[in-house]
């Protein structure tokens, strides 16, 4: 049977002092027998702190015994927020818990939290774990973490009556949290020096069985900080059926990418055989736009006109843009495709250079609709004489450089192919990778020169297109490719 004495005991072990102020997110059944129960652990850190000190605890979700003993005592303050509340008893009580609800967001400037760690205050795990500490959101919310969505709006009571407001960036589902406890056990101790058995700046007593982690607020907070800075997913799982992280981590590659000059899309192709799956794994990956090049098995030029419209308006239900109608092949008539292009509102072609190149930008004029051509058989020398006798004849080809295309040839596609002339005419590279045999590689892993390519693109600001291509399959989900593709972008 645990006693108050030796809660007191050790708690003071930890660290907590006469004055202090700490907010405790706890779970009684993990002590094992307390004499006395959830009242005897609240007077014991009531009295370890002294009436000079502060106790806080979180008033929403599951509380818990020790929360509701803490707000049901007669000196709480409680802090008025419909989704964030906290109660506190001591001291700087009021101060804490003033005004919640009229702070911008829910944990961060102006709220119990963030005031809580100013005042020098601790972050107290009595028997949970990270996944219960309230102000990791405080961090997020520093950081405005793209997946933070807004609440709905609450209606509720104030001092000066009814009010109705919503949250922005406001926490949401999973996140791994507990991920984040090695490195506050394994930071470097606030007093410097070796790292003792009780870790970092964060220190970890036991108390009958419950394990009880304390680190001051300023402390969690910049190290977290520093970690979100450097990778704003620090605290999404890497689990890839866990939905939650999945969806927020695909957030956070959407805003990467709006953050940048050129449009990312994905081959439908890579993306998946059928309409509805492309449309879910564009979504588990951040991609908004997709090139038609082909579905179920069939080249975008084999298939019929009315298929084509339901897939283009079908995708676009889905919430995609299609980019661009993208052809294996030119055929007898160019214009065919360009017409069913324009018929179902798409505004822009990709065929591979040939011959019946003029013909086929006679066609795109004729119907509004921007045309580029990408290599399949020609090298870089061939390629740059045919655009350039287009341009002569007072047209503007678009090209899509396809660095594949070029090391299946031979050639270094950034060092040579890039250079020869033809930077002029590229409005798309298309991010793929093989050897110089032609085998499919992973991004950046073979001769294609990707990396050189988007970082010379990146330094001219190219507003152009990157399309993750078709020759990415068999690497992976389309998930998996933008995940490497991101690291790609973060490695320059």
């Amino acid at each position: 049977m645990i006693q108050q004495a030796e809660i007191e005991k050790e708690l003071k072990t930890a660290g907590l002092k006469k004055g202090d102020t700490v907010i405790l997110h706890s779970s009684l059944a993990s002590l094992g027998q307390v004499a006395g129960g959830a009242e005897t652990v609240v007077n014991a850190f009531l009295r370890v702190l002294n009436p000079t000190g502060t106790l806080v605890v979180p008033t929403f979700g599951a509380l818990g015994a020790i929360t509701d003993v803490v707000k049901a005592h007669p000196k709480a303050v409680q802090s008025l927020h419909p989704l964030a509340g906290v109660a506190a008893i001591g001291a700087k009580a009021k101060a804490i818990c003033r005004d919640h609800w009229q702070a911008e967001l829910a944990h961060e400037k102006d709220t119990p939290y963030m005031r809580l760690a100013e005042l020098g205050g601790y972050v107290c795990l009595l028997g949970v774990d990270q996944d219960r500490n309230t102000m990791l959101h405080s961090v997020e919310e520093v950081l405005r973490l793209p997946y933070l969505k807004t609440t709905a709006a609450k209606t509720f009571d104030t001092p000066g009556g009814k009010v109705t407001k919503a949250w922005p960036f406001f926490p949401g589902p999973h996140r791994d949290f507990i991920g984040l406890d090695r490195m506050f056990r394994e930071s470097l101790p606030a007093s410097g020096g070796a790292l003792g058995d009780q870790g970092g700046k964060m220190k970890i007593v036991r108390i009958g069985h419950a394990v009880v982690r304390l680190i001051k607020g300023k402390d969690l907070i910049a190290l977290a900080l520093e970690a979100g800075r450097q990778d704003p997913a620090f605290v999404l799982c890497a689990n890839p059926n866990c939905a939650d992280c999945v969806a927020q981590r695909a957030d956070l590659w959407r805003a990467r990418f709006a953050g940048e000059s050129f449009c990312l899309a994905a081959s439908t192709h890579l993306a998946g055989r059928y309409v509805p799956e492309i449309i879910e794994q564009c979504a588990r990956a951040g991609i908004h736009g997709v090139e038609l090049d082909v579905l179920e098995g069939e080249p975008v030029e084999l298939m019929a006109a009315d298929k084509l419209m339901a897939t283009v308006a079908a995708l676009r239900e889905g919430k995609l843009e299609v980019t661009a109608l993208r052809a294996r092949a030119v055929g007898a008539k160019p214009s065919v495709l360009i017409e069913r292009a324009r018929g179902c509102g798409v505004t822009r072609v990709v065929l591979p250079l040939a011959e019946r190149a003029e013909e086929a930008l006679a066609a795109a004029k004729d119907q509004g609709l921007a045309l580029s051509f990408y290599n399949t058989m020609f090298d870089s020398e061939q390629t740059s004489a045919m655009l350039l006798r287009l341009k002569d004849k007072g047209w503007n080809p678009g090209f899509t450089f396809s660095a594949t295309g070029f090391a299946r040839l031979g050639e270094k596609p950034f060092l040579g192919s890039y250079k020869k002339k033809l930077r002029r005419f590229v409005d798309q590279l298309d991010v793929e990778d093989c050897l110089f045999d032609g085998t499919p590689q992973p991004i950046a892993h073979g001769n294609a020169e990707i990396k050189e390519l988007i970082s010379i693109l990146q330094c001219a600001s190219f507003e152009g297109r990157l399309v993750l291509g078709a020759g990415n399959r068999g690497f992976g989900s389309l998930h998996e490719i933008v995940g490497r593709f991101v690291g790609l972008l973060d490695a320059m």
